[in-house]
């Protein structure tokens, strides 16, 4: 089955229950109604020159969205900082090395939801019932909220609202040098949300296979981004995060 084949179907079986319906043109998430024989013949567009505008529309976009939000969220963000504190004592915010666009390291923002502050050369995957996950952490890391603070990697500069979810730098290193074109996700800015997140690639990676369908899904966004793909990702992601697919 060629990649296309395979988002194809997967496009197909997205979200039935949310009643989201794509369509394939020369961009192949260029609408929201689709024929699966068209998406078929829709080329990958990833030889399409993107707009000299694009990437200065999608940051004024992040910025337009991402500051009122944090303003908007602040009562709520104040909250789940005072539950983590009161779950867990110790710092409230995960601080962890990143590699944005370009392979740029940053620190990445959440809300502390284990016993460790992971952040070097070795670190372990959470797990579905991990023992390192705090009892409020559980509840933040299947509703997304701990990743709320990212909205401050927004306004900064190190992240959008939609791209590939930046990965631990040590888990870079390890697939990076298992996966063809792995680092190609690294070709955009890295996001809260994403293409494989909203086609349930969420949680850990517990093999190989599972890591390269999310690269792949991931590389298929970065050769293919465009502000319509954004609003369609950012359209699915409400209710990709109700539905809890390998969300722990």
């Amino acid at each position: 089955m060629s990649l296309q084949e395979q988002f194809a179907q997967d496009l197909t079986a997205a979200r039935p229950d949310a009643d989201i319906h794509w369509i394939a043109a020369d961009d192949i998430a260029a609408a929201f109604h689709f024929s699966p024989d068209a998406v078929l013949r829709a080329p990958a567009n990833s030889n399409a020159r993107p707009s000299r505008l694009q990437p200065v529309l999608k940051r004024a976009f992040d910025l337009m969205i991402a500051i009122p939000a944090l303003v908007f969220c602040t009562p709520l963000l104040a909250a789940l900082a005072l539950i983590v504190r009161l779950d867990a004592g110790g710092p409230v915010l995960f601080r962890q090395t990143r590699l944005g666009q370009g392979g740029k390291p940053f620190d990445i923002f959440k809300f502390r939801t284990m016993t460790v502050m992971e952040n070097g050369d070795a670190i372990v995957q959470a797990t579905s019932e991990d023992v390192r996950v705090t009892r409020a952490g559980r509840w933040l890391r299947k509703t997304s909220l701990d990743e709320l603070p990212q909205l401050l990697n927004v306004i900064a500069g190190d992240m959008s609202l939609v791209g590939p979810r930046p990965h631990a730098r040590a888990h870079d290193t390890y697939f990076g040098a298992r996966i063809c074109d792995y680092t190609q996700r690294q070709s955009v800015k890295p996001g809260i949300t994403g293409w494989a997140q909203v086609h349930g690639h969420r949680g850990e990676t517990p093999t190989l296979d599972a890591m390269r369908a999310r690269v792949d899904l991931d590389l298929f966004y970065a050769k293919n981004a465009s502000f319509a793909l954004d609003l369609k990702i950012l359209a699915a992601t409400p209710f990709e995060v109700f539905a809890g697919r390998n969300a722990h």
